[in-house]
């Protein structure tokens, strides 16, 4: 059951790089890279962080697609 996010759009929006959001975050530019090819669910801490800097809520960065 697939995590989905929209971390790009958000970080985008924000004109921050990878490296950037990792920085903010405290995290690599490969961890941010990572989650948002979906390879990496970021746990709650990181994703609550994620969603600090980006000032959005968890629920709007990620969503949980269930399988039928």
């Amino acid at each position: 059951m697939p995590l989905i996010n929209h971390l790009k759009e958000y970080r985008a929006r924000f004109h921050l790089s990878q490296t950037d959001l990792g920085n903010l975050v405290g995290v690599s530019r490969q961890t941010i890279s990572l989650i948002e090819r979906g390879d990496y669910n970021p746990s709650v801490t990181l994703a609550l962080k994620i969603a600090k800097v980006l000032e959005a809520t968890v629920e709007e960065l990620f969503s949980y697609l269930e399988e039928q």
